[in-house]
């Protein structure tokens, strides 16, 4: 191959990866629940077993020599799998891993997308009120950082102008 065509191979791939959603084909492929979080957190005994995909804001992380837990601010997800950080929220939920989840990489405040078991409910409180978590083992889990691209990355035009 040609040099030119390993150039022109090799911003194709870039390009291509730059529109990856995060999570994988495969883990998205095992999902069974599609529906709100909210009927899942109404009855999740009758979900148990599902695969589902959450995302949302951390809240809080613990790891002990046996289990990782985070709890998570569940927030709607966009077209590409990434937490639509804001208000819209329908409740908290607990993720669950026997592999170590630094706490440094799973800090307060940041956006994760998880797919995972749904394997049960735990009641906690919450400023005094009892509330149920449902419980996530995960399969995967994705951490998004920096701004939330609401327009495309990229932009084409004719003429002189300025961005802000």
């Amino acid at each position: 191959m040609n040099w030119t065509g390993r150039w022109f191979l090799l911003c194709l791939v870039t390009i291509l990866s730059g529109c990856a959603t995060g999570i994988s084909q495969y883990a998205r492929s095992q999902v069974t629940y599609h529906g709100s979080f909210s009927v899942l957190q109404a009855d999740i005994s009758r979900h148990r077993g599902e695969v589902v995909m959450l995302g949302g804001k951390v809240v809080e992380t613990h790891s002990t020599q046996f289990v990782s837990e985070i709890t998570v601010l569940q927030l709607p997800l966009d077209g590409r799998g990434r937490p639509i950080d804001g208000d819209r929220t329908e409740g908290r939920y607990l993720v669950r891993s026997a592999q170590f989840l630094d706490p440094a990489l799973y800090e307060k405040g940041t956006l994760i997308t998880v797919v995972g078991t749904l394997t049960g409910g735990e009641s906690r409180l919450i400023g005094g009120f009892s509330y149920v978590h449902p419980v996530v083992e995960i399969l995967e889990v994705k951490t998004w950082h920096g701004r939330q691209d609401t327009e495309p990355s990229f932009h084409l035009g004719i003429g002189v102008g300025t961005w802000f």
